[in-house]
């Protein structure tokens, strides 16, 4: 059997062909592995939906954009978000914002340039997009700058069901504040909306200030980039305030406010050392105690929690249990930290069984040993956000990884125990669960890379089963992220090697595809060599191989990781497999999988087709090119025997969302007419379009419509 046979073998497995009857008993196992394969596009939801902060790269969208998302697994505060096929949605808490609480921050409010560029704006146009990272101090801009315009009142606004009924909000001549606005690619924020915004507020007399993340959606709208002052201005501004400007002067100089001030520090961290400084000024506290915000003092609390014997094994399990579960929902914190208990209690006893206190915990107590806070949030899940969940989380984010690599390095007594509880978490039923098994992998691969490949990775990598290949594939994109030296190495070796590890090749290729955002051109060029470099495995020893399910499996996974790096980087990916559509007959075969699964994926509230809302807007731009690559992934679909099928099935997908959305419906007055440059096409298109026309009851409007924009001949 060839490798082009392998290949559309699998694409017709995808298509959902059934097996002959006479191959249904041999096939059985591997249908049931294909039943709890995940999809790729979904897998990566998973991953940037429930790994710790250090993710967030892989979120991004194309080579100059993020992709909406959260980290975590956890969202704080009041939030919508939009990401991928998952629409979340959640209610902005909406009122007056307190009149004591602006003037408290008027007090330690620094002023920095682009503070006066968005003043300037707001003043002339009434309404600002003020665009920056969260944790920047983006809330206490907004209200400053409503404050300097005179506000006597100023409320916050609530999520709005579409931008379009924002205006409805703003009723009177006080000051508005909209935070954390989202959108999606399909539906950005765009100049009309704001032309509405401001005529509305001109009529009533009022101001409004949009705060969103520079990967939120915009469409030709002006936006200011909130750049925070520096930490040394807002650490003076705050000690000033408690203490005068005398004391500052003294204590800018001490060692503790020098070490304070070389690292990035969130506004809430300032707030939180200055008052400690107003402290130790006034003699409340020593200079030890000071130092205390320092990495040295997070490295000897962690070094003191776990060689204290007065402290119980299970306190530090659970202190473990943490790190891995940082801002993670506490209830599965607690829970898989006694089942880390009972692996260390083996260890230290084996003949003594754990005891487990079921109702004697207190959590407060917990929390407090553990140096952690608890707060209600939201979980991300599948099925969408869970409100109400009590997260927990270490007071400083610099804990968990320090901890980690402490129990590995120092403490490797504690490994076993360690290991055989990570397996049991990757084998979770939960995706947050199995997601944090891979990300403690990548973090304790920071430490000792060697023994997290041999005890972790590997043994994942190298099962028959889907999910530890996934599990091992997330270790090592994390691994990467976090900088871990020969993680492309190993997956190059992996992707290209020549032995018969079906899951290391599954592992490396899927890895592949989640790195994109941040390593395309090495991915693409490693899946472009693995590809060409494939050789039929029919001459295995093990009896048990299945050569064919095998081919189908393998196909499956280079299509998913082209898939990953259509979405995720798209031009310039969707360039480089264009041009191999008709002089590259292996890569052909992957890329037109690849492009047609990529052709399901939906985005926002409407499920509206992501690569179609993409030709919509390369089709309007200046330069073409994109939508030429576009239209030319389509005829190759259309005209390829194995993949005719398919495609007409998601036509005809779009054509009936386009009933319910005018822009979905103008996108394919442009596509279907280019896409009918033969005769063949021709006659599929007005097939297709009379097909469905003729379906319905009453028949379809939008494919009437587009019909007419078909030519007969």
């Amino acid at each position: 059997m060839s490798q082009e046979d392998m290949a559309k073998g699998a694409a017709a497995s995808a298509d959902g062909a059934k097996p002959d009857g006479d191959q249904k008993k041999q096939d059985e196992s591997a249908e049931s592995q294909e039943r709890q394969r995940q999809k790729a596009w979904d897998a990566r939801w998973d991953l940037i939906s429930h790994g710790p902060a250090f993710v967030s790269p892989l979120a991004r969208t194309d080579a100059k954009r993020d992709l909406f998302g959260v980290t975590g697994g956890v969202v704080e505060g009041d939030v919508n978000y939009h990401f991928g096929s998952r629409p979340e949605h959640l209610e902005h808490l909406s009122g007056e914002v307190p009149r004591g609480q602006v003037e408290e921050l008027s007090y330690v409010f620094h002023g920095c340039p682009s503070f006066e560029e968005a003043l300037d704006r707001l003043r002339s146009e009434r309404v600002v997009i003020l665009s920056g990272g969260r944790d920047t101090g983006r809330r206490s801009a907004a209200l400053m700058l409503l404050l300097h315009l005179g506000a006597e009142h100023m409320r916050s606004l609530g999520a709005p069901t579409s931008l379009s009924a924002l205006p409805e909000q703003l009723a009177d001549s006080c000051g508005y504040l909209l935070l954390n606005l989202t959108t999606t690619r399909s539906h950005p924020l765009r100049e009309p909306h704001l032309l509405a915004l401001r005529e509305r507020l001109e009529h009533a007399g009022g101001h409004l200030v949009i705060t969103i993340e520079p990967s939120t959606a915009l469409e030709d709208v002006p936006v200011v980039r909130w750049e925070p002052p520096t930490t040394e201005e807002m650490l003076r501004s705050h000690v000033t305030r408690h203490a005068g400007a005398a004391a500052w002067a003294d204590l800018c100089d001490i060692a503790p406010v020098k070490e304070f001030l070389v690292r990035q520090q969130q506004p809430g961290e300032i707030d939180q050392f200055a008052r400690q400084l107003v402290a130790f000024q006034s003699g409340r506290i020593g200079e030890e105690e000071l130092a205390a915000q320092g990495q040295a003092a997070v490295a000897a609390q962690v070094s003191r929690w776990l060689t204290d014997d007065q402290r119980e094994l299970r306190d530090k399990a659970f202190l473990i249990a943490l790190a891995v579960f940082d801002k993670a929902p506490y209830a599965v914190t607690a829970e898989l930290a006694d089942q880390l208990y009972a692996h260390l209690q083996h260890t230290a006893d084996p003949r003594t069984a754990p005891r487990i206190p079921v109702f004697g915990s207190s959590r407060e107590e917990r929390l407090r040993l553990a140096r952690a806070r608890g707060y209600v949030g939201t979980e991300v899940t599948e099925w969408g956000p869970l409100v109400g969940r009590y997260i927990a989380e270490f007071c400083d984010e610099r804990t968990a990884p320090i901890l980690l690599e402490e129990v590995w390095n120092l403490h490797p007594s504690a490994r076993p125990a360690l290991v055989k509880w990570i397996h049991e978490l990757a084998d979770d039923g939960r995706p947050l669960v199995r997601t944090r098994a891979a990300s403690a992998t990548a973090l304790l691969a920071t430490a000792d890379l060697s023994s997290a490949m041999a005890l972790l990775i590997e043994p994942w990598a190298d099962t028959k089963h889907f999910n530890s290949w996934l599990t091992a594939a997330n270790a090592l994109t994390m691994a990467q992220l976090l900088d871990v030296p020969t993680v492309l190495r190993i997956l190059h070796d992996w992707c290209t090697s020549d032995d018969d590890y079906a899951g290391r090749r599954w592992t490396a290729v899927r890895a592949y595809g989640l790195l994109g955002p941040v390593h395309y051109q090495y991915a693409l060029s490693a899946l472009l060599d693995a590809i060409h470099l494939q050789r039929p495995h029919e001459d295995q020893d093990d009896e048990e191989f299945d050569a064919e399910a095998y081919a189908k499996e393998e196909a499956l996974q280079f299509a998913d990781a082209l898939e990953l790096l259509l979405l995720a980087v798209r031009a310039p990916v969707l360039s480089a497999l264009a041009e191999r559509l008709d002089s590259d007959r292996r890569v052909r075969t992957y890329a037109l999988l690849a492009f047609l699964q990529a052709c399901r994926q939906t985005d926002g509230p409407d499920d509206r087709p992501i690569v179609l809302d993409w030709y919509a807007q390369a089709a309007a731009a200046v330069d073409d090119t994109e939508a030429r690559h576009l239209v030319a992934f389509w005829e190759a679909a259309l005209a390829d025997r194995e993949s005719t099928s398919e495609a007409l099935r998601i036509l005809r997908g779009w054509v009936l969302t386009a009933d319910r959305d005018p822009e979905c419906e103008a996108a394919l007055t442009s596509l279907l007419p280019a896409l009918v440059t033969t005769p063949a096409n021709r006659h599929r298109v007005n097939h297709l379009l009379r097909a469905v026309r003729d379906a319905g009851k009453p028949p379809s409007p939008a494919a009437v419509r587009l019909l007419a924009r078909i030519p007969n001949h």
